[in-house]
């Protein structure tokens, strides 16, 4: 009797604790309806965000210094687009970044003497600086890329059931996006950028078109094109997701047997340069040194 009670009370006591730090959580509903009601106050930005607001605002005006091209400008603000970067903030960032990291180091060259020793660092130190964060841009880009690639299939399965349960085309984007907002968070971002777009008056293949260019992936454009040509021809949308679905995971796995097959031959230069030596030097070491002590002194005789 004594441990039935002290059982239930040890259950009440843990769901009590665990419903108290559902209700405290920053993130739960319950403290978003204490913000909104005005009994909390909304969280205020740590110094992480307050480091990051004032490195924008110092690099503001180094933007100006080397200003770019239109179709530079252009282009740069894509890839910022295609790499999830869509404010205009983070292209004042990115040129100031860029101003900063060729202006500084031709200054410290000058300063330091270096140039005297070597004087084609006058030229490799900004141009160090000027290709840099673009590579690293587009290093971004690719990276972003790939994630999309990876959860598409995902999100199209589940697009599938939604539309087979009856939702309309942009319903079902919208509860994807909902649904696989913490698993990909990239693909659900785009495809509420999609719905908003589409709720502001943007015809639905234009829309389309926007997500396809914004994203810069194959697969995400060619499902651009198959949702399109449906919605021209009136075609069912459920059979054409769930074609399109497996032709995505079919050519997921060939990519996977293509990196496969192509791990033998990365492989060569490794085991050629830091195995196959070590492994030689193990296996002929003993012999080696047994071959020396044997004929050393017979050499020697004979001499």
């Amino acid at each position: 009797m004594l441990l039935l009670i002290a059982g239930l009370f040890v259950a009440v006591a843990l769901a009590m604790f665990a419903i108290g730090a559902a209700f405290m959580a920053p993130g739960s509903a319950a403290a978003r309806l204490r913000q909104m009601l005005g009994l909390e106050e909304a969280p205020k930005p740590g110094l992480g965000e307050k480091l990051q607001d004032t490195i924008e605002r110092a690099l503001d005006p180094a933007a100006k210094l080397l200003p770019p091209s239109a179709k530079e400008a252009n282009q740069t603000r894509r890839w910022l687009i295609q790499a999830g970067y869509r404010e205009p903030k983070h292209a004042r960032f990115f040129f100031g970044l860029r101003a900063v990291l060729v202006i500084l180091p031709f200054l410290l060259v000058l300063v330091s003497g270096i140039y005297k020793r070597a004087p084609m660092a006058l030229l490799a130190a900004p141009a160090i600086g000027l290709i840099l964060p673009r590579f690293l841009l587009k290093k971004r880009v690719a990276a972003r890329a790939k994630r999309i690639r990876l959860s598409l299939p995902d999100a199209l399965d589940l697009m599938v059931i939604c539309v087979e349960a009856g939702l309309g085309l942009d319903q079902a984007i919208q509860r994807v996006a909902l649904e696989l907002k913490s698993v990909h968070p990239d693909l659900c971002t785009e495809f509420e950028l999609m719905v908003l777009e589409t709720r502001a008056g943007v015809p639905r293949a234009e829309a389309l078109r926007h997500l396809s260019e914004r994203c810069d992936v194959d697969d995400l454009r060619a499902l651009a094109a198959v949702l399109i040509q449906t919605d021209r021809f009136g075609t069912s949308v459920a059979q054409a997701l769930r074609v399109h679905s497996d032709s995505l995971r079919t050519e997921r796995r060939q990519r996977a047997e293509e990196a496969a097959a192509k791990l033998s031959i990365k492989m060569l230069p490794v085991l050629a340069l830091f195995v196959f030596p070590a492994v030689m030097v193990v296996i002929l070491g003993p012999a080696a040194i047994a071959l020396i002590r044997h004929l050393g002194p017979v050499l020697a005789a004979s001499q």
